[in-house]
């Protein structure tokens, strides 16, 4: 009987003897496609009858999976599975008119986003960006105003799921008080004490803005200018989301007017640009997306991509199945 065949987009690292082993199961390629476009033609060749997909974001051929892509796909493709909890870069809406079915990696990347999100909580509150600039500059906090305590202040998690919960525990110990948004509440055991608030309201109350939520047609400048305008003066701001639930010239604008004192970025709307606005801003802490950059994070998206391929060959399911295809099962 010939096994299915899986075509890994991208490269694994850490988890290679468990690719390997999937060889019991399935034909395994490694895409070679230099281009899109050569990709789009050994589609319909030697990528004919692929049944599952491994995508990584560094493919070179297809880290973004557009409408393109996923039509040329072959009938024989039924399953994508994605190494990340975010999957903005694959059209989701053409899969499901395609019938494929994606998988992300949700739980894994909780608590090493969740340090960084904290991380950057902590230095904006505490405007070390400020403090370290000035100090490289040989001025011992000249210039560096009084910062503030976490103790106390209101955070308003926008988007409390697996990333945002841990963020949530993560700020409980630091005597943070929490308040959260999602599209709709949270049972009263995983709010685990938050209150649920309406989004203007969280805007409005929060003395620390954290955003944890999807990038999706949705949420795409969610944080605008008239958000800004709803905000509380001297609000802070942590994004480890994405960059682009941001509209980065409103934040540049509401930095400069004071409206935000201090914002910490993992991510960014056009990485790896930068807005100038922010490179040149010394109450902005930036990092290079470094959110699940640690090896034991890494190497456990790797094996739980690979067990939901596993999976997807062997019992026709998706262990981690995004929510856009839940009720396709």
């Amino acid at each position: 009987m010939t096994k299915p065949h899986v075509l890994l987009l991208g490269e694994i690292i850490h988890a290679t003897a468990e690719w390997e082993a999937l060889s019991d199961v399935a034909t395994l390629s490694v895409c070679d496609s230099p281009t899109k476009e050569d990709f789009i033609k050994d589609l319909a060749g030697k990528y004919s009858d692929i049944a599952a997909v491994y995508h990584m974001n560094d493919s070179k051929a297809a880290s973004v999976m557009d409408k393109d892509i996923i039509d040329a796909l072959p009938p024989s493709l039924k399953f994508i599975c994605h190494n990340g909890a975010g999957y903005d870069m694959i059209n989701v809406n053409a899969c499901t008119e395609k019938g494929i079915l994606m998988s992300n990696t949700p739980g894994t990347v909780d608590d090493a986003t969740a340090d960084v999100n904290m991380f950057l909580i902590l230095g904006a509150l505490r405007e070390f960006s400020l403090s370290m600039s000035t100090l490289r500059k040989g001025n011992w906090n000249k210039g560096v105003p009084l910062s503030h305590d976490p103790e106390g202040k209101v955070l308003g998690i926008l988007g409390m799921g697996g990333i945002g919960r841990a963020v949530k525990r993560r700020a409980e110990g630091f005597g943070m008080i929490t308040q959260y948004h999602n599209r709709k509440p949270l049972s009263n055991e995983m709010a685990a004490g938050a209150k649920y608030v309406g989004f203007d309201e969280l805007l409005a109350t929060s003395d620390v803005i954290s955003l944890n939520l999807p990038l999706n047609a949705h949420t795409r400048h969610i944080i605008n200018k008239e958000a800004f305008g709803k905000m509380k003066d001297g609000v802070v701001i942590a994004n480890t989301a994405r960059g682009a639930v941001i509209d980065e010239q409103a934040l540049v604008d509401a930095l400069e007017s004071g409206k935000v004192r201090c914002v910490g970025l993992d991510v960014f709307e056009a990485e790896p640009k930068i807005h100038p606005g922010l490179l040149a801003n010394e109450k902005v802490i930036l990092l290079p997306h470094v959110g699940t950059r640690t090896y034991e994070t890494q190497k456990k998206m790797e094996i739980q991509v690979i067990e939901n391929v596993r999976s997807a060959i062997t019992e026709a399911k998706l262990l981690t199945i995004v929510p856009e295809h839940m009720h396709l099962v």
